[in-house]
């Protein structure tokens, strides 16, 4: 007898889940299971939660098949999976728990490695991604400043060990007890269960603090500009993107795209959001790269939609607004302001002609 060619519900669910990259469904999984695995950590809910067992392996259940349809995706498409970090990580969360059950842990210790599911969500998480890039490509700054931070710990713990061997016997025996005592004080943690008594021993440690802090200070300043750049790198892609899909600007050059992307700021708007009221002072006119708005004019409505542009008569003399302007559906604004727009009319003439022909022409449709 042949299967049914159409899958249960359940699986349909769970294959579309397995399918996307984090989805809610999953993010809530990790939640449960790891909340869960936390709760049997404390002994009087270990004891009264019996149904934790149940929830953990219903987690684990819900992981192993996304870990075999996306086994089974990556068969089909021919991209590897299994050897990719991510697969590493998936595999390791659907068989650690398993593994240690098999070779005799107690369940509360085995099901401790449900920790590894929280790794899960690394993936979905955009700023990661841009952590990896940041860390990649400043990467020569930042090992520059890692040399120099083992530089001062190594130095640190050396100096001390020479200058307080003597006085601290028993804390400063050897150079890797020194080491705990420069990690804790290079960081400025400051515990205060290794504390140097001698005048030099102290004056030491004075200095390896100092420079623990302008060590860190320079890590941070390297990563808060690197993560600036992407920052500004990922936003001009976006606007780049949005702007190119405008036919109003599909005959521009690359170097004048990248002229009009750097004046254009991007608004994302839900539908029936009201853009423009009538009577207001205009200031800025609007380009629509996805989406549609409603101008409503006395005695019409016109639709206006993809690389259309409006509000540019309050840039042309009339800063008073001539009618509402309101968002139909989901909708990608480029706003261009009055500053800008004259200067970028001025590099671009014909750019200049085409909103003062269309300008017209709607001011003689609106008479």
């Amino acid at each position: 007898m042949s299967q049914s060619p159409v899958p249960s519900a359940l699986t349909q669910f769970l294959t579309a889940t397995a399918g996307r990259n984090m989805t809610k469904a999953a993010y809530l999984a990790v939640a449960i299971g790891v909340a869960t695995m936390v709760m049997l950590t404390v002994n009087p809910a270990y004891e009264a939660a019996h149904w934790a067992g149940a929830v953990l392996w219903a987690c684990l259940a819900f992981f192993a098949f996304e870990w075999v349809v996306r086994i089974r995706g990556s068969f089909r498409s021919g991209r590897p999976y299994l050897m990719t970090g991510r697969g590493l990580l998936d595999t390791a969360g659907v068989i650690a728990v398993p593994i240690a059950l098999a070779a005799g842990a107690e369940p509360r210790t085995a099901w401790l490695l449900a920790v590894l599911w929280f790794v899960k969500v690394i993936p979905g998480i955009p700023g990661l991604r841009q952590l990896r890039r940041v860390l990649v490509l400043e990467s020569g700054p930042l090992l520059s400043v890692l040399v120099l931070f083992l530089m001062v710990l190594f130095l640190g713990s050396v100096a001390e060990y020479f200058l307080e061997r003597d006085a601290q016997p028993q804390t400063f025996a050897n150079v890797p007890a020194a080491l705990w005592w420069a990690v804790v004080t290079l960081t400025t943690t400051g515990y205060g269960d290794v504390v140097p008594i001698t005048p030099l021993g102290r004056l030491v440690a004075a200095i390896v603090m100092i420079s623990g802090l302008g060590v860190f200070g320079l890590w941070t300043g390297i990563l808060a500009t690197g993560f600036a750049s992407e920052t500004r790198r990922d936003n001009f892609l976006r606007t780049w993107e949005s702007v190119s899909k405008v036919p109003f600007f599909a005959n521009l050059g690359p170097s004048a795209i990248a002229d009009v992307t750097h004046m254009l700021r991007t608004i994302d708007l839900p539908p029936r959001v009201t853009i423009i009221r009538k009577g207001q002072q205009g200031d800025c006119m609007y380009f629509i790269a996805t989406g549609g708005v409603e101008v409503d004019l006395p005695g019409k409505k016109v639709q206006l939609g993809e690389g259309a542009f409006f509000g540019e008569m309050a840039l042309l003399g009339n800063t008073l607004r001539g009618a509402n302007v309101t968002t139909t559906r989901l909708s990608k604004l480029l706003v261009l302001d009055l500053v800008d727009f004259r200067l970028l009319m001025a590099r671009h003439p014909d750019l200049a002609e085409t909103i003062d022909a269309e300008a017209k022409r709607r001011a003689l449709e609106n008479e």
